[in-house]
């Protein structure tokens, strides 16, 4: 028997009632091509499809937060194995930074995180959680590391979780696709940009009406 057979993602998780958007990693260590971890295609493209995630979910008064992933000093980092993060992931190096493209879209809370997800030993759930939202949309890199480290969390934390494909991204297209489709049998639904856009639409007239009773 495969997992459909045995009962793995027979639902939705669906849509809640006011959903935040969280922006993982999307710093120049992993998007700008001037560092060894930047520059992958499908990075790149999720970042233009995130920034366009942002400005729907800032236009709805949804939460945004992001992180980048970042260290007081070399002897703060856990055992990473990856070279690039152990020599440039330091406070105050370029690499740490924002992708300006994110930056311009003003998250309302941008948190320097030191495990693989977004939620560990951050303030990120506790600024959602006081924004009321009960849905979490989970971007950004590395889809088979620190995404899908962020969606567990969310998922773990009672949020319904929500993954647009094309708002996400690795270095390769096989772990991308392989631990989209894992997550999308287990923990969140995996939908697209377009879908979401849709939903904070349809979202954002609830909320409207919500907040005019």
């Amino acid at each position: 028997m495969d997992y459909a057979e045995r009962g793995y993602g027979d639902r939705d998780v669906g849509w809640g009632e006011r959903p935040g958007v969280v922006v993982v990693d999307f710093q120049r260590g992993f998007t700008d091509p001037e560092f060894q971890m930047g520059g992958a295609p499908m990075i790149d493209a999720a970042v233009e499809r995130t920034v366009n995630v942002m400005g729907a979910a800032r236009e709805a008064g949804f939460p945004i937060a992001a992180c980048v992933m970042g260290y007081d000093s070399p002897a703060a980092m856990p055992h990473w194995k990856i070279a690039p993060l152990r020599e440039e992931l330091i406070a105050g190096h370029p690499s740490v930074e924002l992708d300006p493209r994110i930056a311009a879209a003003k998250p309302d809370l941008v948190v320097m995180k030191g495990g693989p997800s977004i939620f560990f030993n951050t303030q990120v759930a506790p600024f959602l959680i006081k924004h009321g939202v009960d849905t979490v949309v989970v971007t950004g890199c590395i889809t088979s590391g620190c995404v899908r480290a962020s969606v567990i969390d969310a998922f773990s934390l009672g949020f319904r979780t929500i993954v647009p494909e094309d708002c996400v991204g690795d270095h390769e297209d096989e772990p991308h696709q392989s631990n989209l489709r894992d997550v999308d049998r287990r923990y969140a639904d995996v939908v697209d940009a377009d879908a979401v856009l849709g939903a904070f639409e349809r979202l954002r007239g609830r909320n409207a009406s919500g907040e005019a009773e």
